[in-house]
């Protein structure tokens, strides 16, 4: 990952990088572990699939997180939350896009439930961070949930009002963990989908709190 060049202020329309008109690169078909399409839109996810955007550090390690839970049918990384059309990694590291790195993932909530995706989200990150993960500086490595229903802001908004106490009981601060309506989200450039599987010991972010879900929540 890139660690010189991070700024922790999001940018203004003004001062956003203006980016592309159309995604300029190719990406593989298949998701290399999944045998899912790696490209879902709307249009071609299964019928009765729902669609889960999280934002949690790098999005390298989140997305393994993600492609191993039973139930999930198909995940990608992207750049989601920001002002720049179709942006390259690089401009999203310099700070210059309001840009996160993001999972986008399509799953069957027959088999596994969204408030499940967002305890794990919760879980396996420090969602109290702000504009960092770990010793990942910058904008894009805010914690966020795009949410894509109504009833998925609600269950993201109920999740995270019972697990910070849980946190600011355990000496961390409040969670700054931004939920919004889902943005445009951009796929990332081909060598980051399924990075782990292509470098098995690639960069994985260390930043989970270990601290655990309450089972009652």
């Amino acid at each position: 990952m890139l660690f010189n060049r991070h700024k922790s202020t999001l940018p203004t329309e003004e001062q956003a990088l203006k980016g592309r008109t159309e995604q300029w690169f190719t990406l593989a078909e298949e998701h290399l572990v999944l045998h899912t399409p790696l490209v879902t839109p709307d249009s071609e996810i299964p019928e009765g699939h729902e669609v889960a955007v999280f934002g949690l550090g790098c999005f390298w390690g989140a997305e393994e997180a993600f492609w191993q839970v039973p139930g999930v049918w198909s995940t990608s990384v992207g750049y989601a939350g920001g002002l720049t059309p179709h942006p390259s990694y690089e401009q999203v590291c310099s700070g210059q896009t309001g840009h996160t790195e993001a999972v986008r993932v399509v799953y069957d909530p027959a088999k596994v439930s969204y408030a499940d995706l967002v305890k794990l989200f919760f879980t396996i990150h420090d969602p109290t961070q702000g504009m960092r993960q770990g010793n990942d500086h910058g904008t894009q490595y805010r914690s966020a949930i795009y949410t894509t229903t109504p009833e998925q802001a609600e269950v993201a908004a109920r999740l995270r009002a019972a697990y910070e106490p849980v946190l600011t009981q355990r000496g961390y601060g409040p969670i700054t963990t931004e939920i919004k309506p889902a943005p445009t989200y951009y796929y990332a450039e081909d060598y980051h989908q399924q990075y782990l599987v292509k470098n098995p010991h690639g960069y994985r972010c260390h930043s989970a709190t270990g601290i655990p879900f309450p089972s009652d929540a």
